[in-house]
């Protein structure tokens, strides 16, 4: 997979160096130094990454603004370089994903970058996908069949809705017929997300050819087209404080919908031990949909109240503490928890954390 990054820095120290690690990673680069080049180039080629230098004047405002009014990047993940004393709240505001503090060196620049390439490859992964509502048998060892709707689908993943919970960690069978298509589909997957309403986001996993001409053959009928943001991904998959289904009143959860962040977001499942803060009692919990910004911690019974906690991670070669804000619960599944920093040395252990698993499908864990 060819990954193409749109460098522009006129600084040519701070090139010189993003070009050597971009390319040792695989990775092509385009550099230039100016502005006015860079948006030419936002216009008339599409990229899967962006690392601008950002200077907080009118001309850094411009291409950012531009960015994200670009047809062909504006979903492209953005690496910002900015100041090391520089507030980095406004520039993820206007649509960065990660940032770089100058001056750059080696370490701090290739751990961004890493962690910036897995969520390049998941854009490239993400496909067109269509609505569609079809019944669907599923089953998994050790369990009766359940039946389930398919509610959207693309050659990668689907959305399906039922009462049942599927286990976390388990292959599931899928055999389901899409409209005006008289063979089954029949397919293996792995649940990537769950909420406490009933829906499920799907990953394909094993799929024979036949089934996959079906899929493909009734997408192209279907006209599907690649969607917004809302509508990519596997299942499309809820954010973290937006779409998780608000629980009824009385029962002293919260929901901020408003809080729409734009960030990317990885599918994982990172064993963890969380606290509330100035506690000393772990409750163990589960990591999954992390991003710079936040996490779901599945737990079957979440902390209530806008709560500050402490989730500890440990894996063979990092510890990592991470602060944040619990925005979300459900009880039985889990919560939603926004990550506070209090410096730039916080945020790079999270930087350090996305690294580690955009490596790998999982991470080596440390017993405990």
């Amino acid at each position: 997979m060819d990954l193409r990054v749109l460098v522009v820095c006129p600084d040519q120290d701070a090139a010189s160096l993003l070009t050597a690690v971009l390319s040792e990673m695989g990775m092509a680069v385009e550099h230039t130094p100016s502005i006015s080049a860079g948006l030419a180039l936002l216009g008339s080629q599409g990229f899967d990454a962006i690392v601008f230098d950002y200077r907080a004047d009118q001309a850094s405002e411009e291409f950012l603004a531009r960015l994200r009014q670009s047809v062909k990047n504006r979903t492209t993940p953005l690496i910002a370089i900015v100041d090391e004393e520089f507030n980095a709240r406004p520039v993820f505001g206007l649509g960065a994903n990660f940032v770089l503090y100058r001056p750059l060196t080696s370490e701090r620049t290739k751990l961004s970058l890493r962690a910036a390439r897995g969520l390049m490859r998941r854009e490239r992964r993400r496909a067109p996908r269509a609505r569609v509502s079809s019944t669907a048998n599923v089953s998994y060892p050790g369990a009766p069949d359940l039946n389930a709707t398919v509610t959207d689908i693309s050659d990668g993943g689907t959305s399906i809705t039922s009462r049942d919970r599927l286990p976390n960690a388990c292959k599931v069978y899928f055999e389901f017929a899409l409209p005006g298509q008289n063979q089954q589909v029949r397919l293996s997957g792995e649940v990537a997300w769950q909420d406490s309403s009933g829906r499920k986001g799907i990953r394909f996993l094993d799929v024979p050819q036949a089934s996959r001409r079906l899929i493909q053959t009734w997408l192209q009928q279907s006209g599907a087209k690649a969607g917004s943001g809302a509508q990519r991904g596997i299942g499309n998959q809820p954010r973290l404080d937006q779409q998780r289904q608000p629980a009824p009143k009385g029962n002293g959860l919260s929901s901020k919908a408003g809080n729409r962040r734009g960030e990317h977001r990885m599918a994982c499942k990172i064993g963890a031990e969380i606290y509330r803060l100035g506690g000393n009692v772990p409750h163990r919990c589960t990591l999954s949909d992390i991003s710079e910004g936040g996490c779901y911690v599945e737990m079957p019974t979440p902390l209530l109240g806008q709560s500050g906690v402490e989730i500890v991670v440990r894996t063979a070669d990092m510890k990592v503490k991470i602060r944040g804000q619990v925005l979300t619960t459900h009880p039985g599944f889990g919560m939603g928890v926004r990550f506070m920093f209090r410096d730039s040395i916080e945020r790079e252990e999270i930087l350090r954390l996305l690294a580690v698993l955009s490596a790998g499908p999982a991470l080596d864990e440390q017993p405990r």
